[in-house]
């Protein structure tokens, strides 16, 4: 059972966007396509999966088009950088997902290379320029209703390949049924567990083309809501982007922030509180964090024994209360990291990474008379998050509970 703690500072904010199946990932393609002209010779023979989410037998894979924002010095798009530019390039890339793909997995071959159908593949990628990265969003969200104009922006932490990167952004919109539009920002990660140190500096430089992003895509014509979504170190580099936002004077995005998800957040305890106290009530944050990771109590030992966000214990009555006052939801996932590392619950765990979906999912007030029109066909049976979803028992007695969050309690 997942645990979810809410503390007592208010909430803003009605509900997120509604859930959408394949069709929606698969109109989304064809929208691009109505710019770019050139989508459906991208994804060449990837064909409609029957199957995936559909109800009936999967037939074939399934094309995952996201959009690309990358600080990389060495990826296939990069170009050098100007003095006084962030350094950030782009591209549109269409990852297939294979057709027996098992929630919580990223297949990948043991051997020799990937191969479509059976692993996850690149299926194509094309660098874009940056107007034409914007107006290829703003055109992929034209004609969309409600919750499909929406935007997931994922966030990789340390230790992680571009590869890698797209591969989990991938299987997060796959098994979450996400029907919006996805975006990936990337940074370089030297996908080197021995890195900690350098990886950090590589963060802190991407800051501003982060900020920039976060911004320039608040401002596409059409968007619904800016979701972030953000694992282990790339949890403090969403937060800095944030905050530089909010100190230029848009901490909601100007009224297009959604949910910020924080998985396995690496950041030290005493910044993030920093880092709230900047943004305000604007960002409605929640923290997936596990007692069992392993992976931040090593980040809090190279760090002088510095406390992390993500290694905080909920059910530890000082950790807890350290929790109520940062004005966050807290999902405790310790039941669920049962590997050595226990750092990737929030996407390994096909409860868990569907719940995400399923909140992301729910439907927003002003939608509740509108369908949308990429929504036509999508599978509508119920997903099964009863694991995740199922309330807590109430904390010992020795620990108070928490206050309800005020509010509809739609956020995560």
């Amino acid at each position: 059972m997942m645990r979810v703690y809410s503390s007592s500072r208010p909430k803003r904010r009605a509900g997120l966007s509604r859930l959408v199946g394949l069709t929606a990932a698969l109109v989304f393609a064809a929208a691009v396509a109505g710019c770019a002209g050139s989508l459906d010779s991208m994804t060449g023979s990837l064909a409609t999966a029957g199957g995936l989410f559909a109800g009936g037998p999967q037939r074939s894979s399934l094309p995952i088009a996201m959009f690309i924002a990358s600080t990389r010095p060495d990826d296939a798009h990069a170009k050098p950088v100007v003095d006084g530019e962030d350094g950030a390039h782009f591209a549109l890339d269409i990852v297939s997902v294979p057709p027996g793909h098992r929630a919580g997995v990223i297949e990948t071959p043991t051997f020799g290379g990937p191969q479509q159908g059976r692993d996850f593949v690149l299926a194509s990628e094309r660098a874009l320029e940056p107007d034409e990265f914007g107006n290829q969003i703003a055109t992929s969200i034209s004609g969309r209703i409600g919750s499909n104009r929406d935007i997931l922006l994922y966030v990789h932490g340390f230790n992680t390949s571009l590869q890698d990167a797209r591969f989990r952004l991938a299987q997060i919109v796959a098994d979450g049924r996400f029907g919006g539009v996805p975006v990936l920002f990337t940074w370089p990660s030297q996908n080197n567990l021995f890195s900690y140190i350098s990886d950090k500096e590589r963060a802190t430089a991407s800051r501003d083309a982060l900020e920039k992003l976060m911004l320039s895509l608040s401002q596409t014509p059409g968007v619904g809501r800016i979701h972030v979504l953000a694992h282990s170190m790339g949890t403090w580099l969403a937060m800095e982007a944030l905050r530089e936002n909010a100190i230029a004077g848009h901490p909601d995005l100007d009224g297009k922030l959604g949910d910020v998800m924080l998985a396995a957040p690496d950041i030290d305890l005493a910044v993030f509180k920093e880092q709230m106290a900047r943004i305000g009530e604007a960002a409605h944050v929640s923290i997936f964090i596990s007692a069992g990771d392993r992976a931040l109590s090593l980040s809090s030992r190279i760090s002088g024994d510095r406390p992390r966000v993500g290694a905080l214990d909920p059910r530890n009555a000082r950790d807890r209360a350290e929790l109520e006052k940062l004005g966050v939801k807290v999902y405790d996932l310790s039941s669920f990291a049962d590997g050595l590392i226990g750092h990737d619950a929030y996407a390994d765990v096909p409860q868990v990474v569907r719940t995400i979906g399923t909140h992301l999912a729910e439907p927003r007030k002003e939608d509740a008379k509108v369908m949308a029109l990429t929504d036509a066909g999508a599978d509508r049976r119920p997903v099964d998050t009863t694991i995740v979803a199922t309330p807590l028992s109430p904390p010992p007695t020795e620990v108070p509970a928490p206050a309800p969050a005020s509010g509809d309690g739609s956020g995560m």
